[in-house]
């Protein structure tokens, strides 16, 4: 298999999804990516025009300790308490991606060029600490083309928009419903009018909602297999593009409403689709098929490296997989359904699993960190 630096010199995959106006994003950071330059070549191959992070993505880069021993013993000198280290570490790399890919920000107007990072997981369900928090990693990034990832939760709708309407970017995370996607929308809509009413200028506001894929097959998959009819195993691997597809549908809906066409009179941004969680899960499947099926324009697709990798050396992007399959998706959806499995259950399940995974990925490195300053001689708590 090729990488993507090897593909560069050959165009293929990846400048044929840019082509189709997809933005493809890393989902990854590590400090050893920033100073090796492997971010760096990414970016000037024009193959990544952004990158998002998450708190298992810091809990792997951070709790490798690679790169980090410097930082950590300064904050040891320092004293500061393990909260305070692991967010001068985050911020830190978030600020030198953020340089990185400032080139990209400013040749695409702050479309893309991108970084995000996301808001302590333990706050997910606090909506005035998750607004306090978000303002707080803005100011310490510093950076015009950081983005707060703020969970999809209930708590998290009505952050969404104070944040919003304070004027800071916000990447919204953790969606799996058709539902909560639209409230997500409504979200961010009611965020761009207040931040209009404070006289903010809304063409300096981008968002974008990352809608999660791979895990609603993994689940549903899982129910199909217990299902064990042969009309079961026929619709594996089908639900997620059925969701991802129909939340493309209601995107295209909201943002060609008139609500949005008054803000778009003021110059605001769409809040672009992006696929999340789009690294196969099951073996058995293309490991680029939540790529290869999800090109529609004005999204964005966040891979981890084995996936970009996979499409660079494989991938099949023949166009848009997305705005023709509606009535399909609707089809398979439903089915799913008739089998016994609960839709609404389902995307409930992921998104509490979602949002442990993340304390529990949170927690990790917060134990970890604690581990390192305690060996330098610092009782930290």
């Amino acid at each position: 298999m090729i990488t993507v630096t090897e593909a560069i010199a050959t165009p293929g995959a990846l400048k044929r999804l840019a082509d189709e106006d997809v933005s493809i994003w890393l989902d990854d950071l590590s400090r050893k990516r920033i100073t090796s330059g492997s971010l760096a070549d990414l970016v000037a191959s024009g193959s990544v025009v952004g990158v998002t992070t998450n708190p298992s993505i810091f809990q792997a880069a951070i709790g490798s300790g690679e790169g980090y021993e410097e930082q950590l013993a300064d904050l040891a000198v320092r004293g500061v308490t393990v909260d305070e280290a692991v967010r001068m570490m985050t911020t830190a790399d978030v600020r030198d991606a953020a340089d990185i890919l400032r080139p990209v920000y400013d040749a695409s107007g702050g479309r893309d060029g991108r970084v995000s990072i996301e808001v302590d997981p333990r706050l997910a369900h606090d909506t005035a600490a998750t607004v306090a928090e978000a303002k707080q990693l803005a100011w310490l990034v510093d950076r015009p083309n950081v983005m707060i990832k703020i969970p999809a939760t209930e708590a998290g709708l009505p952050a969404i928009t104070e944040v919003i309407g304070l004027g800071i970017s916000v990447n919204v995370t953790l969606i799996f419903s058709l539902d909560r996607y639209r409230a997500v929308m409504d979200a961010y809509l009611a965020g761009l009018e207040k931040a209009r009413e404070r006289g903010t200028d809304l063409s300096t506001i981008h968002s974008v909602a990352s809608f999660f894929v791979s895990r609603v097959d993994t689940e549903i998959d899982k129910r199909l297999d217990a299902t064990g009819t042969d009309e079961a195993r026929a619709l594996k691997g089908r639900a997620a593009l059925a969701n991802a597809r129909l939340a493309y549908e209601a995107y295209a809906e909201v943002f060609a409403s008139d609500r949005w066409l008054a803000l778009a009179g003021d110059r605001a941004n769409r809040q672009r689709p992006l696929w999340a969680s789009t690294g196969v899960k099951d073996p058995a499947y293309k490991d680029t098929l939540y790529v290869d099926e999800l090109v529609a324009p004005g999204t964005v697709n966040t891979m981890p490296e084995a996936t970009l990798n996979a499409v660079a050396d494989h991938g099949a992007i023949t166009g848009d997989t997305v705005t023709g399959g509606y009535a399909r998706a609707r089809a398979d959806l439903a089915a799913v359904e008739r089998l016994g499995i609960d839709y609404d259950e389902v995307v409930r399940q992921l998104e509490n699993e979602g949002v442990a995974k993340f304390e529990a990925a949170w927690q990790d490195l917060l134990d970890a960190v604690a581990k390192s300053l305690q060996s330098k001689g610092v009782d930290a708590r």
